[in-house]
């Protein structure tokens, strides 16, 4: 026999109240690698239609170090990997500190697609962008820290391999900006030890881009 009305009530009802209780946000650079996360997250790997990411969030300050980070802006015709991630309510404020020079964009889930299943996200999901006073392209004194991409391309690798990694620098604007070579000594405070063969393809991969690198120091 069918679910009783009864039951379809309740899975109704629990599913609101987990709503209530949850946030659910996009992912679409560090936020992709779960080792940055929060125990209870728990993520969805997917595409999200509508948005490109770009190196154009300048001025975050580390160690003394201006750097420039990812962002998004609307694209109609372009399509992003990243992750659906949910997590307690309680986990906002922190998370909010964390993309301190961002400001949510709510309403995001209708152009999201699981990977699994082809399913929309929920449609209170949100994602991070610049704030205006923050928007601008990386530079020399705000350099892309190459800790930061690391950590973003082990994410990338973790989903979907090879292809991740491909996919994200072809859909990122902005590999004109110079990248400071920190691997050795991160600036970046999620950094990650890196797979020699996981950092042979990434460096492998920004050698097409004709990347710029500065030394430290």
């Amino acid at each position: 026999m069918g679910q009783s009305l009864g039951g379809r009530l309740y899975e109704r009802s629990q599913g609101n109240y987990m709503k209530l209780m949850t946030i659910t946000y996009f992912g679409y650079g560090s936020l992709v690698n779960v080792a940055t996360l929060g125990s209870a997250t728990v993520v969805q790997p997917g595409t999200l239609t509508g948005w490109v990411r770009e190196w154009r969030i300048r001025g975050a300050n580390m160690q003394g170090q201006g750097v420039c980070a990812l962002s998004v802006a609307p694209e109609a015709t372009t399509s992003i990997r990243g992750v659906s991630a949910r997590e307690p309510k309680a986990g906002l404020e922190k998370l909010d500190k964390r993309e301190g020079r961002y400001h949510r964009i709510d309403g995001v889930g209708s152009a999201f697609r699981c990977d699994a299943e082809g399913k929309p996200g929920d449609e209170a999901m949100f994602l991070y962008q610049s704030k205006p006073e923050h928007y601008g392209w990386g530079c020399a004194e705000n350099p892309i820290l190459q800790s930061y991409v690391d950590c973003v391309l082990a994410g990338f690798h973790a989903f979907w391999g090879e292809e991740g990694i491909r996919h994200f620098i072809e859909t990122t604007r902005g590999w004109h900006v110079p990248i400071l070579a920190d691997r050795n000594a991160p600036v970046y405070p999620r950094a990650v030890l890196l797979q020699p063969e996981v950092q042979e393809m990434i460096d492998d991969h920004l050698a097409d881009q004709k990347v710029t690198f500065l030394a430290e120091g």
